[in-house]
């Protein structure tokens, strides 16, 4: 019996220690079971809060083991004083710029300032469509085709003007002379927005000159991803209008040694444009990557959305159609698994592609 009783006495001040341990080793098999083993379809940008709470949970694990060790209260104030100085110096030996950067990148995920597929500017130094935003860096893709990777610190410490999708403000400004009365050129250049698609345009004089008159017109673009060529097509537009209206569009200091007639305007002769049989536009050359990466994105939102709402539907749904929605969503999330993998182009543009005519609740179920 003083046998029994000692083997209890000696268990006894263990059992703190393994319950808690058992307590939050099954708190953290839950937790990853319900924030990430059961959505392999997440990708790591939306994985990465459910990570950050995974990353809190085992911090605070380890601090309650610790507390819940059978030593002294002198030993267990040096192991929890040895875990932050642990800690401490992860954060310490590793580089600054790195742990800056990725500060700055759970900041920028947080405040969301950008989207997959956004125009932004860069205190005017850097400028293009969002290709990538990761942890470390942000990733646009400039007018000349060319991928620039910027720290996430430098976004975060530089404004950044963003063109919303909602539309944008495309404008172009040209000097003219006095002579011209300036009622006549606002409404001109108004039907040069007109005819290139603007919507609501409205025309401004920025600056009275010594010897021209500064205009300035602009409107509204609803499609914003072709605002390099509705720049282009602006200004193309104003040549055209001004030039059919026999305005020439020059400075009236212009100087020139050939002997002219006083009543001559110098305006070129219109010529009728020919047809080109292919015709490239700008921005699928320009921002192939970022269209691609955009177009990735909202497809991956499309099926979140039908994984949702099979799943709401399985609340209800019986045999056979009960089966149907599960190979739906079974088939989403290899979709989106697919998705995933940016080595791989081919099988991002086939999933692109497909993904929505592969998955339509609401069709199979019916059936």
């Amino acid at each position: 019996m003083s046998f029994l009783n000692t083997i209890i006495a000696s268990i006894i001040p263990f059992l703190p220690i393994v319950i808690t341990f058992i307590f939050f080793g099954l708190l953290l098999w839950g937790a990853h079971r319900i924030l990430i083993g059961r959505h392999p379809e997440l990708g790591s940008e939306r994985l990465f809060p459910r990570q950050l709470v995974l990353l809190g949970l085992t911090f605070a694990s380890v601090i309650a083991i610790a507390l819940a060790l059978p030593v002294s209260e002198s030993s267990r104030n040096q192991i929890i004083a040895l875990i932050g100085l642990i800690t401490s110096g992860v954060f310490a030996f590793s580089s600054s710029t790195i742990f800056s950067n990725l500060m700055a990148g759970i900041m920028l995920r947080v405040t969301k300032p950008f989207r997959t597929g956004d125009f932004i500017n860069i205190k005017n130094e850097y400028s293009g469509r969002v290709v990538e935003r990761g942890l470390l860096d942000t990733e646009i893709q400039t007018e000349n085709r060319e991928l620039i990777a910027l720290p996430n610190t430098y976004m975060v410490t530089n404004p950044i003007s963003v063109v919303r999708s909602s539309g944008a403000i495309v404008s172009t400004t040209l000097s003219l002379g006095y002579d011209i009365h300036h009622s006549k050129v606002e409404s001109l250049l108004l039907e040069a927005a007109k005819e290139c698609g603007l919507e609501e345009p409205f025309a401004h004089i920025l600056e009275l000159g010594n010897y021209s008159i500064t205009y300035k017109i602009s409107g509204l673009l609803t499609d914003s991803k072709s605002l390099l060529t509705s720049r282009s097509n602006l200004s193309r537009c104003v040549l055209d209008v001004l030039h059919k209206d026999r305005i020439e569009i020059m400075s009236p200091a212009f100087m020139n040694q050939r002997r002219l007639p006083d009543d001559l305007k110098v305006i070129p002769v219109m010529t009728e444009a020919k047809p080109t049989e292919i015709v490239s536009v700008a921005e699928e050359v320009v921002f192939d990557k970022a269209e691609r990466a955009e177009q990735v994105e909202k497809e991956k939102q499309l099926l979140l959305d039908k994984i949702q709402e099979c799943q709401s539907q399985l609340v209800e749904a019986s045999g056979t159609d009960k089966q149907q929605l599960q190979e739906i969503v079974k088939k989403c999330r290899e979709h989106l698994t697919n998705m995933e993998k940016p080595e791989d182009e081919s099988i991002i543009e086939k999933c692109a592609t497909e993904s929505v005519n592969s998955a339509d609740p609401k069709g199979r179920a019916a059936d």
